[in-house]
């Protein structure tokens, strides 16, 4: 149910938006007049939030699948992307993993972590006793990061387009309502928290993103270039950590993955 305070900020917002498009600076409005009028509001406010809490998720999720493949926040990704990249999985998961930013066989595709990097993911998944299928994975910008033209590779999303991005994946969050985050990789751990930090100053240990435990861990794409069983090892302990945090099933093979040194 909002709240008096999030209702007046909601009508002082819309008198912002009133007041540019008159082209004014005043209105003679108060903040007081407001408030009064929030009050007013409050039992219709209050209705129309516990209809939309109604809503299936799946359709909730569509609806804002929608507006993110409309979205021109930032026009330089609107104009060099084949088209957004939402979220893909269980609409009811547990568990959400939230990534950087698509890359080229994303933004071909339309969905997140297919490539080489979405396969070792899924292979993740698998060792927990999960499939892709059981959980929810997005990214915290739906475009990919344009690059010069005739350039290969991906670049990392900046601060600005992950800042005007974020609201799209909080939505997401709030609609799943996940028990679980996990960022894969520093500049998803970034976007979520504004954390800058080095992954292993933050990893094996939990955090938090609007009050949902987050575990940030490597990206599957620093497992590619770095594939020792060492560093393996690290992002299966922050699985274990999931799991645990879960109360899934861990099994003593699942425990001993990756301890011996290559």
């Amino acid at each position: 149910m909002p709240s008096l305070q999030e209702a007046t900020a909601l009508l002082e917002q819309s008198l912002r938006t009133r007041r540019s498009l008159l082209g004014r600076t005043r209105t003679g409005v108060t903040r007081e007049s407001l408030t009064r009028l929030a009050k007013m509001l409050s039992p219709q406010l209050s209705q129309i939030s516990n209809l939309k809490s109604k809503i299936p998720r799946e359709a909730r999720l569509a609806e804002l699948r929608e507006a993110v493949s409309i979205c021109h926040k930032c026009e330089h990704l609107a104009a060099s992307r084949t088209q957004t990249v939402f979220g893909t999985g269980n609409p009811t998961a547990d568990l959400m993993f939230v990534g950087e930013a698509p890359g080229a066989e994303e933004d071909k595709q339309g969905e997140p972590f297919v490539g080489r990097a979405g396969e070792l993911l899924t292979k993740i998944i698998n060792a927990m006793g999960l499939t892709r299928d059981d959980v929810y994975i997005a990214n915290v910008l739906k475009c990919r990061p344009d690059m010069p033209p005739n350039t290969p590779g991906n670049r990392p999303p900046t601060p600005l387009e992950m800042q005007r991005c974020l609201p799209y994946l909080r939505e997401q969050i709030t609609i799943i309502q996940p028990r679980v985050l996990v960022a894969l990789g520093k500049t998803a751990m970034a976007g979520l928290t504004g954390a800058d930090q080095s992954m292993s100053a933050m990893r094996g240990r939990w955090h938090e993103f609007e009050n949902i435990p987050l575990l940030p861990t490597y990206h599957p794409s620093y497992l590619l270039r770095n594939g020792s069983n060492t560093e393996k090892r690290k992002v299966w302990e922050d699985m274990l950590l999931v799991m645990e945090k879960l109360g899934l099933p861990i099994s003593e093979k699942q425990r001993g993955f990756f301890r011996s040194a290559s």
